[in-house]
């Protein structure tokens, strides 16, 4: 059974930066996407980045779009996400999310496990 454990969220000022964690177990991950996505109240779950097996292929979506970076350890079964420049649309509870194939996938049936969720809340 696969599990993906995300850590790192947290309360930050606006401007302010946090560094999301996603470790998996139970199998390794090397031949799967993985992305974040953020669910804020009231909202859809939304894509913010998504990086493809090897690591060659990265999306962000255009909200987070050079402020955001997305990054695998493929030997360490982890992927994270540095945040930085956060505001307050920013906040949301983050999910860590493995593909079901290599290539980068944008659609929520697309992904096969999930975390829990870690919430990020940014103050103005």
């Amino acid at each position: 059974q696969v599990q993906l454990v995300e850590s790192g969220g947290g309360l930050v000022q606006a401007g302010g930066s946090l560094r999301l964690s996603c470790a998996a177990s139970g199998r390794t991950f090397g031949d799967n996407s993985m992305a974040w996505f953020r669910q804020a109240p009231g909202k859809e779950r939304e894509l913010v980045a998504a990086i493809s097996s090897s690591g060659g292929g990265i999306y962000y979506a255009d909200s987070v779009k050079g402020r955001f970076t997305i990054s695998r350890d493929n030997a360490k079964i982890t992927v994270s996400l540095q945040m930085n420049s956060l505001r307050p649309e920013d906040t949301a509870v983050y999910y860590c999310a493995m593909g079901k194939y290599a290539l980068i996938h944008f659609k929520v049936e697309e992904y096969d496990y999930w975390g829990q969720g870690t919430q990020v809340t940014v103050s103005s």
